[in-house]
C-alpha cells in the first residue's frame, strides 16, 4: 500500500458516519473511518451532534434512495447550522450517479465522492477546508462542494490505509464493480465495471487480519465468483485458487464469499466445497426469479436448470448446504404462472435466509424502460406469500439444527447476559451459550438446544481442541 499522507488537524471533534446498502457499503466506510483516523487523527463517534465531519454512505439499488439521501441531509441542516465549521460529505452509490445533483440542491455538502474515490478523501477534505479559508479571506459566502466521482479501479485499494479489525470476522473485498449489466441493476453504473485486487495485495491483507486475531474471513465483491487477480507470476488467480490460498493463512479457519453470480460458478470453485474443509457449508446465490422467461428480460445470461444443477453439485459433495438468495418480485410484465414459478423454485431448492423486493426502477437502467402492466397491489401479495415462504422454511432450518452439534465460532459476550457467549454456526446463526469469556476468538462445539425467531439458545459440549472438522455433525433437511 502507498505512503497515507498525514494533514494537521483542524478537527477536535469526532467522525460520524450513517451507512445505507450492501456489505461492500459496510467495508469502504470501515476502510474510510480508518483513513480519516489515520490522515486526521478523527475517531467514530455514535452521535452526528459530537461529530466535527458527517460522512453519509449511499446506495442507490433501492427504490427512492436519492430521495433517502436528501431527506437524511435536510436532517443534517441542524447540525451544520449549529456549527457551520463542519464538514458533510456524501459518498457511495447515489454519489456517484446524482453527485452534480446533489451539489446543487443541498448546499450544506463541502465534498461528494463516488465508491471509487474514496481514497481521495482526506485530499478532497483539505481542498474543501483550503477553499473555505480563501472564501473567508475574500469575504465571498458561497461555495462549492469538492466533487470526484470518477472510477480510477485498482488505485482505491493502492492508498487506503492498513486493515484494521478488533473482532474475529472480517471482510475482504477482493474485487468490486459488475460487467454483467442485468437490466435491472444500477451497480456497473455507480461502482463501474469489474476490476480485481492482485492475488498478493488480498493475501497480505488477509494474513495482517489474521495477525490481529481474525479468524473468519468473507471475501467480498459485487461479483466476487467473478474474481481474477493478477499473481507475481503473470499468471491470474480465480476465487477458488485464493480460497485455497486463504486457507493457508495461519489463524483463517473459516471462510465465506459474497455475492456470488451464476454464470460464475466454476468447476474449480464447486470443488473447493471437497478441498477446503474451512469453506462455510453455506452458499448466497441470487436468482431473482425461477421464471426462465424473465431471466432472459432480465438478462441474467442463464437457465433455471443450469442454477439448479450447480446446487445439485455442491450439495453432492457437502450435502449440509445451506442455500439463500435474492428475489425481485413484480419484474415489469411478470405474470402470474411466472411468479409461480419462483414459488416453486424455493420450495424445491430449500432456501434458507434470503432477501426478497418489490422491482424498483433504477434511473438509466434498461429495465427502466419496459413497460409493466402488473398493478403494485398484486405486486405487494406476491412479495407476501413468497416471503412467508421463505420464513416458514428458514424456521424449519433452524428447527432442524435442535439437538445438533455445531461448530461455532465465538465471537463476543452475550448483548442479554454477561454470563453468556454469542457466536455463529457454519451457515450464520447466532447462538448463545453459557461459557467463559478466555474463549472469545476461538471454535467451540455447542449443542443447540432451543430454535427462536432470530437465534439458536446452545450449550457447550467441547473445549476447541476436543474436536476438528471431521467431528462436527449436521442435520441436513
Amino acid at each position: 500500500m502507498s505512503v497515507i499522507q498525514v494533514h494537521k488537524t483542524p478537527f477536535t471533534g469526532g467522525l460520524f458516519i450513517k451507512t445505507y446498502g450492501c456489505q461492500m457499503n459496510e467495508y469502504d466506510s470501515e476502510r474510510m473511518a480508518k483513513l480519516l483516523a489515520t490522515t486526521y487523527g478523527l475517531k467514530l463517534v455514535d452521535s452526528a451532534d459530537a461529530a466535527d465531519m458527517l460522512i453519509l454512505n449511499t446506495c442507490s439499488v433501492r427504490e427512492k434512495a436519492q430521495e433517502k439521501v436528501f431527506d437524511e441531509l435536510g436532517r443534517w441542516q441542524k447540525w451544520k447550522a449549529a456549527k457551520p465549521n463542519r464538514i458533510i460529505a456524501v459518498g457511495g452509490c447515489v454519489a456517484s450517479q446524482e453527485g452534480k445533483v446533489i451539489r446543487q440542491r443541498a448546499p450544506i455538502v463541502d465534498v461528494i465522492f463516488g465508491p471509487q474515490t474514496l481514497h481521495r478523501l482526506p485530499a478532497m477534505i483539505k481542498q474543501s477546508l483550503d477553499l473555505r479559508a480563501k472564501n473567508l479571506e475574500n469575504k465571498k459566502i458561497k461555495k462549492k462542494a469538492i466533487i470526484d466521482i470518477s472510477f480510477p479501479e485498482i488505485e482505491k485499494f493502492d492508498n487506503l490505509a492498513a486493515p484494521e479489525s478488533n473482532g474475529v470476522s472480517a471482510f475482504v473485498s477482493v474485487m468490486e464493480g459488475c460487467s454483467k449489466y442485468c437490466t435491472f441493476c444500477v451497480v456497473p453504473y455507480t461502482r463501474g465495471e469489474e476490476f480485481s485486487r492482485p492475488f498478493a495485495d488480498v493475501i497480505a491483507e488477509i494474513t495482517i487480519l489474521a495477525s490481529q486475531g481474525v479468524r473468519e474471513v468473507n471475501l467480498l465483491g459485487q461479483n466476487v465468483n467473478a474474481y481474477q487477480g493478477l499473481m507475481d507470476d503473470g499468471d491470474i488467480a480465480d476465487l477458488a485458487l485464493l480460497i485455497h490460498a486463504a486457507r493457508a493463512v495461519d489463524g483463517i479457519d473459516r471462510i465465506r464469499y459474497t455475492t456470488s453470480h451464476p454464470n460464475e460458478m466454476s468447476q474449480s470453485l464447486i470443488d473447493c466445497y471437497g478441498e477446503v474443509p474451512e469453506l462455510v457449508s453455506h452458499l448466497h446465490l441470487p436468482i431473482q426469479t425461477g421464471s426462465d422467461q424473465v431471466l432472459a428480460m432480465m438478462r441474467r445470461g442463464h437457465m433455471v436448470l443450469e442454477y439448479k444443477s450447480t446446487i445439485r453439485k455442491i450439495r453432492k459433495i457437502r450435502p449440509e448446504l445451506t442455500l439463500s438468495g435474492d428475489f425481485i418480485i413484480g419484474f415489469p410484465g411478470e405474470t402470474c404462472d411466472q411468479f409461480k414459478q419462483t414459488l416453486a423454485l424455493v420450495k424445491e431448492l430449500n432456501y434458507d435466509r434470503s432477501f426478497s423486493f418489490i422491482y424498483s426502477p433504477r434511473p438509466g437502467t434498461p429495465a427502466a424502460e419496459f413497460p409493466d402492466d402488473v398493478e403494485l397491489s398484486m405486486k405487494k401479495r406476491r412479495l407476501q406469500a413468497l416471503q412467508e415462504m421463505l420464513n416458514e422454511q428458514t424456521a424449519q432450518v433452524s428447527k432442524s439444527m435442535e439437538g445438533s452439534i455445531q461448530r461455532v465460532l465465538v465471537e463476543s459476550l452475550s448483548k442479554k447476559s454477561v454470563d453468556d457467549l454469542t457466536g455463529r454456526t457454519e451457515n450464520n446463526r447466532v447462538v448463545n451459550f453459557a461459557g467463559s469469556a478466555q474463549l472469545i476468538g476461538q471454535f467451540v462445539d455447542v449443542e443447540v438446544v432451543e430454535a427462536y425467531k432470530n437465534s439458536l439458545k446452545g450449550a457447550l459440549v467441547a473445549t476447541p481442541e476436543a474436536h476438528k472438522y471431521s467431528n462436527t455433525q449436521y442435520i441436513a433437511l
